[in-house]
C-alpha cells in the first residue's frame, strides 16, 4: 500500500490487513512504554489546511509512537495564508525530507491530486478532503465495531470482518466525508449499512452507494441495528436552510432520550447491547441527547483511542511498502 486516499478503492484484503496490524499496535499502546522503532529516521508531516483536533493529535501521537520525526504544519501562520499554492507548499516539505504527508484539505480530491501529481515522492495519507473522504476515520470506526463484535462472541477479532452487523448512519450525509468513507468500508467488510436522513441532506447519487436509504430514523431503529452512527450537523458548510429549525431536526432525526431507550431495550442483530457512535465533536441536544452521549454504550472515546492504533498501522504500512508487491 503506497498511499491511503479513500475507502472506495480499498479492497477486502487490504482493509483486513490494516485492521489486523492495528490490533498489534493496540497491544503496543497498552504497554507502559508505548514505543516502536518501526519509523525511526523517517519524517512524517501533518499538513492540516483545515482545523482539526482529534485527527491531527491522533496522527501526531501515532507517528511519534513509531519513532518518526514529526512536523506539524497548519495554514495559519504559514505562506499558505499569503497565497502559496499546494504544489509549492508540498514541494517545500519534500525538500525538507518528508517521507509521508498526512493532509487535511478543504477541497474534495486534494489528496488524490497530490498522490498522482508527481510533485513529491512521499506517501500520501488522506486525513479528510472536503466532503469527499476520511478513510482513517472509517477504519477506526470499523476497528471499534469489530472489537465489540468479537467481544460479544468471545473470539479473537484478528482476521474477522463485520458480517452480520447492521449499522445505521444518521443525519447530515450530504456534507459528511465520514459517512461516505464508512458506507464503502463497512460494506466491503460485510456489514449491512442503512443511511437515514432527510432528503435535503442526502447527496445526489446516493442511490449508487452500497447501502439502503430511508427517510425515517424511527423506521431504521425498528430494524434493531447493532450500531447507530450519529453525524454532526455541519452548519459551517451549509449555505442555506436544509431543515426548518434545530428543534424540528432533533424531533425527526436526533437520538433523543426516548429513541435511545428503545434502541437499548430492543438489542441489535448480533450485539445484545447496540452501540452509539459519533465522529465528534458532538452537538449535544441537537443530534444526540445527554443520556446517549454519556452512556457506556457510547463509543466516542473508544473511537478516539482506537484512532491512534489505526493511524499507527496506516503509517507503518505506507512507509514500509514493498514496491514490488
Amino acid at each position: 500500500m503506497r498511499h491511503l486516499l479513500s475507502t472506495v478503492d480499498l479492497g477486502y484484503e487490504d482493509a483486513l490487513a490494516i485492521l489486523d496490524t492495528a490490533e498489534e499496535m493496540a497491544a503496543v499502546n497498552e504497554r507502559e512504554v508505548k514505543k516502536l522503532p518501526s519509523l525511526r529516521g523517517r519524517t512524517v508531516v501533518n499538513l492540516f489546511l483545515e482545523d482539526s483536533t482529534r485527527t491531527r493529535i491522533s496522527f501526531e501521537a501515532a507517528a511519534k509512537r513509531l519513532s518518526a520525526d514529526v512536523i506539524n504544519f497548519s495554514a495559519k501562520g504559514s505562506s499558505v495564508s499569503k497565497g502559496e499554492s499546494l504544489k509549492d507548499t508540498v514541494q517545500t516539505l519534500a525538500a525538507i525530507g518528508a517521507d509521508a504527508i498526512v493532509m487535511r484539505h478543504w477541497s474534495s480530491g486534494a489528496a488524490q491530486q497530490l498522490a498522482e501529481s508527481g510533485w513529491v515522492d512521499a506517501a500520501v495519507v488522506n486525513a479528510g478532503d472536503g466532503t469527499h473522504a476520511h478513510p482513517t476515520q472509517a477504519l477506526l470506526d470499523a476497528f471499534t465495531l469489530r472489537r465489540r463484535l468479537a467481544g460479544s462472541r468471545g473470539v479473537d477479532s484478528t482476521g474477522t470482518d463485520l458480517t452480520g452487523m447492521r449499522v445505521v448512519i444518521v443525519g447530515d450525509i450530504l456534507h459528511s466525508r465520514v459517512a461516505r468513507s464508512n458506507v464503502w468500508l463497512l460494506h466491503t467488510l460485510g456489514a449491512d449499512v442503512v443511511v437515514a436522513a432527510p432528503p435535503t441532506l442526502l447527496p445526489v447519487g446516493v442511490g449508487s452507494w452500497p447501502c439502503r436509504v430511508t427517510y425515517s430514523l424511527d423506521e431504521a431503529l425498528a430494524e434493531r441495528p447493532d450500531a447507530v452512527m450519529m453525524l454532526r450537523v455541519q452548519a459551517e458548510r451549509m449555505g442555506g436552510a436544509f431543515f426548518p429549525s434545530a428543534g424540528e431536526y432533533t424531533r425527526s432525526w436526533g437520538l433523543t432520550a426516548e429513541r435511545f431507550a428503545l434502541l437499548d431495550s430492543r438489542g441489535g442483530q448480533v450485539l445484545q447491547q447496540p452501540v452509539v457512535m459519533h465522529p465528534g465533536p458532538m452537538n449535544r441536544g441537537l443530534e444526540i441527547c445527554d443520556a446517549a452521549a454519556d452512556s457506556p454504550h457510547n463509543t466516542v472515546l473508544e473511537q478516539v483511542a482506537n484512532g491512534v492504533s489505526i493511524r499507527m498501522a496506516v503509517l507503518h504500512l505506507v512507509l514500509n511498502n514493498d514496491p514490488e508487491a
